[in-house]
C-alpha cells in the first residue's frame, strides 16, 4: 500500500498524476488541440515552479488550486502576448478578443474543468488516429503517464511509445482535430476506445509492472475517477460504462488483502475476506445492476460478473467454479485472448481437471513465445505441475517465471515456493 506523500517532491509527483490531465485539458480548450504541446509546456512550468517554491516555502493548503492558478496566469500571459487570436482555439477567439480574462477564468471553474477533461478524452480517441496512438496519447495527456509507464501498460518499449505520441500530435495538428464530444454515429466507436484506455489504466495499477510496487492505487483511482466522470455525462450513461465501473469497484475492494505488512503477495485463496472493502463491493453490485439495462452484453459485463462471483463466495473453497467456467466460456467468445484461456485453465484446475488445464495452456496460440516473455504463463504452469506432483516441471517453469518478472513481490512469492519444493 502506498503511503501519503510528505516531501514537496512527493507531493508534486502525486499531484502531477491527479492534476496534470485536468490542467492540460483546460489549457488545450484555450489554445486549441493543434497547440497541445504548448498546453503541456505550461503545465510543466507550473509543476517546476511548485518544486522550486515549495522547497523553500511551506506547501499551500490547497496545492491543486495553487497549480491551477499558476497555469491560468501563465495562459493569460501567453494570450496577452498573442498578436493574432486566430492561432488560439476557434471556440474562444471572439470571447478572447473582448473579455480575455473573464473567458479564461470561466474555463477554470470546476464544471468547465470536468467538461474539458471529457472533451480531451474523446479528442485523444479520435477515430482518424490509429488505435495504439489513441491509447498512448490518452494515457499521456489525460492521466499523466510517462513514456515508460505507457510502454509497460501496452507491453511495448519507450521508443515505440515516443513515436506513437509524436505521430498522434502531428496528426492532430495537420488535420485540425477539435476538442469536442462526438454525437450521433461517431459516439459508439469512440466510446469503445475510451473504455479500452480506462481498462488498461486500471490494470496497470492493479497488477503494476513497477519493480517495487505491486499495487499502484493512484492509477486505479484515476481510472475509476475518469470512468465515474463518464457516467456523469449523458453520452457516457451507457450499460458498458457502468459494467466497467462495477468491475473496477470489485477489484479495488481487495486492495488491503493482496499484500501483507511486509509487502509480500497474499494469494486469493489465502486472503482475509473480512478485510475486503464492502462499501466498494456494494457499489460494484449497484453499478452491475445499472449495467443490465438494454440487451447489449460486453466483455466488461462478463468480467464484472466473474469478479462478483469472488465477492459472493464466503471463502475461496465456496466459489461457484462451475458458474465461473460458464462465464469464461462466454468471455472467450467475445475476447479470445491468451490471458482469458489462461484464466479458464485455472478454473478447470479448481474443478479438479489439472491435466486438462495443463493441456489447455499448452494449446494457447503463441504459447511458446508467451512462456518466454510474460512470467504469468510460466508461473501458472509451474503451480499446476506442482499440484500434480511433477516437481521437475514445476521447478522449471517457476524458475523461468522468477527470471521474467520485474516485480520484487512476485519474485519473492515464487522464490518462497521454490524453497518449499526444494
Amino acid at each position: 500500500m502506498s503511503s501519503s506523500p510528505s516531501s514537496p517532491q512527493q507531493i508534486v509527483d502525486h499531484l502531477f498524476r491527479h492534476e496534470s490531465g485536468k490542467m492540460i485539458a483546460v489549457l488545450t480548450r484555450i489554445f486549441g488541440m493543434h497547440n497541445l504541446s504548448l498546453a503541456e509546456d505550461v503545465v510543466q512550468e507550473a509543476f517546476l515552479k511548485a518544486v522550486q517554491t515549495w522547497a523553500f516555502d511551506k506547501v499551500p493548503d490547497n496545492p491543486s488550486a495553487w497549480l491551477m492558478t499558476v497555469a491560468r496566469n501563465k495562459a493569460l500571459d501567453i494570450i496577452r502576448r498573442q498578436q493574432h487570436f486566430q492561432h488560439l482555439s476557434g471556440e474562444l477567439t471572439y470571447h478572447l478578443q473582448h473579455t480575455t480574462e473573464s473567458a479564461v477564468r470561466q474555463l477554470f471553474l470546476d464544471t468547465e474543468i470536468t467538461d474539458s477533461q471529457l472533451r480531451m478524452i474523446f479528442a485523444c480517441c479520435h477515430p482518424a488516429l490509429k488505435e495504439e496512438d489513441q491509447i498512448a496519447l490518452t494515457l499521456k495527456t489525460v492521466s499523466g503517464f510517462n513514456a515508460a509507464e505507457i510502454a509497460r501498460a501496452l507491453v511495448t518499449n519507450e521508443a515505440v511509445v515516443q513515436k506513437r505520441l509524436y505521430r498522434a500530435r502531428q496528426f492532430i495538428k495537420d488535420h485540425d482535430i477539435q476538442l469536442e464530444i462526438p454525437s450521433g454515429w461517431e459516439l459508439a466507436p469512440r466510446l469503445q476506445t475510451v473504455y479500452t484506455v480506462l481498462y488498461l489504466l486500471f490494470n496497470e495499477g492493479y497488477n503494476s509492472l513497477k519493480a517495487d510496487e505491486l499495487i499502484r492505487e493512484d492509477l486505479c483511482m484515476e481510472a475509476m475517477r475518469l470512468c465515474l466522470l463518464l457516467t456523469a455525462h449523458k453520452v457516457g450513461k451507457q450499460p458498458a460504462t457502468f459494467a466497467l465501473l462495477s468491475l473496477m469497484c470489485f477489484q479495488a475492494s481487495r486492495f488491503d488483502s493482496r499484500v501483507d505488512e511486509n509487502n509480500a503477495i497474499v494469494l486469493l485463496q489465502h486472503q482475509d475476506r473480512n478485510t475486503w472493502n464492502h462499501d466498494l463491493i456494494n457499489l460494484g453490485y449497484r453499478y452491475l445492476s445499472q449495467s443490465s439495462q438494454g440487451d447489449l452484453l460486453t466483455i466488461y459485463h462478463i468480467e464484472s460478473a466473474i469478479a462478483a462471483e469472488h465477492c459472493l463466495a464466503a471463502s475461496f473453497e465456496d466459489t461457484n467454479w462451475r458458474r465461473m467456467l460458464q462465464l469464461y466460456d462466454l468471455l472467450l467468445q467475445e475476447k479470445p485472448m491468451p490471458v482469458v484461456y489462461l484464466n479458464r485453465a485455472i478454473v478447470l484446475s479448481q474443478l479438479g481437471h489439472k491435466n486438462e488445464a495443463i493441456k489447455e495452456i499448452s494449446t494457447i496460440p503463441g504459447i511458446e513465445k508467451l512462456l518466454h516473455s510474460h512470467y504469468i504463463y510460466s508461473a501458472v504452469l509451474g503451480d499446476l505441475y506442482l499440484q500434480n506432483g511433477d516437481i521437475a516441471e514445476a521447478c522449471k517453469y517457476l524458475t523461468q517465471a522468477q527470471h521474467l518478472t520485474v516485480s520484487l513481490a512476485e519474485q519473492q512469492l515464487i522464490r518462497e515456493k521454490l524453497q518449499r519444493i526444494r
